[in-house]
């Protein structure tokens, strides 16, 4: 049966296009193309130019093109989450464009990475149930997303929040001390600038809180022996220690470590759903 590799294949374009919003991220193109969302003029053109934002969108119109084609021909619960959490991610996708450029406060970010990560797990979870695990239950898993112990959900949500928050252009600083040297206004700043002390010190905290709820993540996968979880949940964190470096030493590009993170977190959500599912022994 062909549905499990075209979910296969969605799980692998929507994964993609979570590493290629690292990528934006990273090399400071947040804001390459404006607030104009979706589509803007010449925009194949732009992509020709390796411009990661333009790709970013285009790779969205495919995995949306492609959820809509396996809600028509394979209607389930799968299906049907993975096409409304795409719509989702898509129109709040708009809304991080306004959050980049002051006009939309940092929640909005976090929502939409939830609503991405939702997309890549449903996709994820129809191809398991259509390799023969029938015991995956896509509404079940969401919730035990949001529920204690791991709160996987939150944790997402927060990440979202931080790179929100500083707006793809503020340092995060000394999380301990108050950094004294701030960030650089960049040219498409808001008139409130990124260096503002109060709004640097709302960064550390969504930055602290983040940490606090990633800790918790750790002792909830020792306690439910999801140890390949666990190993990757390691490689996350020593990855964001790196993006936490990366920002503070240039907050406009700080590079490669953004994609890297996700990528990580990718594998620690495909972790958590084979553990849960009891599908490894590790």
């Amino acid at each position: 049966m062909i549905l499990p590799y075209l979910a296969l294949l969605e799980t692998a374009l929507a994964g993609t296009n979570i590493v290629l919003g690292g990528i934006v991220e990273g090399y400071g193109y947040g804001l390459s193309l404006g607030t104009k969302w979706p589509y803007t003029k010449d925009m194949m053109q732009i992509a020709a130019k390796k411009d990661p934002e333009a790709l970013h969108r285009i790779m969205a119109t495919l995995v949306g093109l492609l959820s809509l084609g396996l809600l028509i021909f394979y209607p389930s619960p799968f299906t049907e989450i993975g096409f409304l959490s795409i719509v989702a991610t898509a129109l709040l996708g708009m809304a991080t464009l306004y959050v980049l450029a002051g006009k939309l406060p940092s929640p909005f970010q976090g929502i939409h990475d939830i609503a991405a990560y939702t997309t890549f797990v449903s996709y994820f979870l129809l191809f398991l149930h259509g390799e023969g695990y029938f015991s995956v239950n896509v509404v079940s898993f969401l919730i035990q997303a949001i529920e204690p112990p791991h709160f996987l959900y939150f944790v997402i949500f927060m990440g979202g929040v931080v790179t929100g928050t500083r707006r793809m252009r503020a340092k995060i600083g000394d999380v301990l001390n108050h950094a004294k040297k701030l960030a650089p206004k960049a040219e498409f700043s808001p008139s409130k600038r990124p260096d503002d002390p109060n709004a640097q010190r709302k960064l550390q905290i969504a930055w602290g809180i983040h940490g606090i709820l990633a800790v918790v993540f750790v002792i909830a996968v020792i306690i439910l022996h999801y140890w390949l979880t666990f190993i990757f949940t390691l490689g996350v964190i020593g990855v964001g220690l790196w993006v936490y470096k990366s920002i503070n030493r240039d907050p406009l590009k700080p590079g490669a470590s953004i994609a890297t993170h996700q990528f990580f977190s990718l594998l620690t959500v495909v972790a958590i759903i084979l553990n849960s599912l009891g599908l490894l022994l590790l």
